[in-house]
């Protein structure tokens, strides 16, 4: 038994106050040609029936009693049921995209059992052309949201013609959950970071003041550095209620390409852009505009040298302002370009580490501030986390399925009632809205809002 990290600790006790910290990811696959009618059925049979071993990180459960000094460990489980945690589920006939949405929000509204190793997987069936999908759920103390993209990703193959392949819950030497993934991170990954570095020696602190000043004194002097507590308070940053609402789609990398190429600007700035556009339209129809930009949290990589480390990918996070008090899609690209570029600078000037702290005044109230048992009253740092997730790279299948889609659902708690992640895959990127089910109850909304964004977009850098 091992006794869980600080900051795992604390989203554990945060749940019992506030909301259900799961992440999540719908695959939507397509049965080989030569599949009978009865596959999904045969696939979640073979799954519980094969006998393979739960992976390790798979087979534990929370715990707290006199034991642990009242502190959060983890206890091994020998015998899971897997029955219990992995499900089947069939959507009504006649049924589309709109109904395994409104089916993944209800999934991902229900905390998971504290007493069971936490996570879940509903295989579902049910979708047009005999199309079925997969949502697995896990508690972020257990793998964040890279790592379990990650570990499904290696149950797949690139063969189609591969069979008697294991369920992703098997062993398979997937990554610990203390190791960290080679991905982007994510706020609650962001919070923790901030926090292991706030107990790093004088120099990290020296360079971080200095880090700060220089940021602070740009945000003052320029639009693309965001202050703390600089966002507009929003119906995205108060409670949320016990409802979750999902929606996603996928377009083809080609089209945001192009605008990347015209544009002279990075893939992450186009994904940001084309959201921003996406929440200026929905917030004009509602009559609710900020009065001044929307603020996101995103992730940033630089490629090349820190401290003396080898050559290689430092990873930061940008607290970019979204333009969305800008009519112009242009203009607004630019801005976020502008911005991005600041945050990549910054990390390449300070290391990555130096660069979380200078941005904390900005990311943990937001986070930190639905923990507490009061409402401090603060202007969130921002108003809602946009992430974008590099996944597989080739077309992968399982038993001979086809993975068309693949769509993170992320974690929304009170003070972030929105949270979008967009994840490539192959030829296409997609993108996935979670949040409150009270915040954003038209959720559907925002797939042609997105399409109406990536338009403007590409008429306005003339590739339309």
């Amino acid at each position: 038994m091992g006794l869980m990290d600080p900051i795992d600790a604390v989203l554990m006790t945060a749940e019992l106050l506030a909301n259900p910290m799961h992440v999540g990811v719908v695959l939507i696959l397509n049965p080989p040609e030569d599949a009978g009618s009865r596959f999904v059925d045969d696939a979640y049979r073979d799954a519980l029936g094969r006998g393979d071993e739960v992976d390790p990180v798979l087979r534990r459960r929370a715990h707290r009693g006199v034991d642990t000094g009242g502190w959060w460990a983890w206890r091994d489980v020998d015998d899971i049921d897997l029955s219990y945690h992995v499900r089947r589920a069939s959507l009504p006939p006649g049924a589309g995209r709109d109904a395994l949405w409104q089916l993944v929000g209800k999934l991902h509204a229900e905390p998971l059992d504290r007493s069971r190793p936490m996570w879940e997987a509903h295989l579902v069936d049910g979708l047009p052309d005999g199309r079925f999908a997969l949502y697995t759920k896990v508690h972020h103390a257990v793998l964040d949201g890279i790592a379990g993209l990650r570990m499904i990703e290696e149950s797949m193959s690139p063969d189609p013609d591969r069979r008697s392949m294991s369920p992703f819950f098997a062993t398979g030497g997937h990554p610990r959950p203390d190791a960290a993934p080679g991905g982007l991170p994510t706020p609650l990954g962001l919070a923790r970071s901030v926090l292991g570095a706030l107990t790093s020696g004088v120099g990290l602190v020296r360079r971080t003041v200095k880090g700060q000043v220089g940021a602070t004194v740009q945000g003052l002097t320029t639009d693309t550095t965001v202050l703390p507590f600089g966002a507009p308070r929003t119906r995205l940053n108060g409670p949320l209620g016990a409802g979750r609402a999902f929606v996603a789609a996928g377009w083809p990398k080609s089209r945001l390409r192009a605008i990347e190429r015209a544009a002279g600007v990075t893939g992450n700035d186009v994904v940001t852009a084309v959201v921003a556009g996406a929440l200026r339209s929905w917030f004009g129809a509602h009559d609710e505009p900020p009065g001044d930009s929307l603020v996101a949290i995103c992730p940033v990589s630089v490629r090349g040298r820190q401290d003396g480390a080898t050559a290689g990918n430092a990873f930061g996070t940008a607290v970019c302002t979204l333009g969305t008090d800008l009519a112009d899609p242009a203009d607004r690209l630019r801005l976020i370009h502008r911005s991005m570029q600041v945050a990549k600078d910054r990390v390449a000037a300070l290391g990555p580490v130096p660069s979380l702290v200078v941005t904390a005044p900005s990311i943990l109230p937001t986070i930190l501030a639905p923990m507490l048992p009061f409402d401090p009253g603060l202007r969130p740092g921002y108003n809602l986390p946009i992430s974008n997730v590099p996944g597989p790279r080739t077309e992968l299948y399982w038993n001979g399925a086809h993975l068309e889609e693949m769509y993170p659902v992320s974690i929304v708690y009170d003070g972030m009632a929105l949270n979008v992640t967009v994840c490539s895959y192959a030829d296409r990127i997609g993108f996935g809205y979670v949040a409150g089910g009270e915040a954003i109850p038209d959720i559907a909304t925002l797939i042609p809002l997105t399409e109406r964004s990536l338009s403007e977009l590409e008429t306005a850098v003339g590739v339309a």
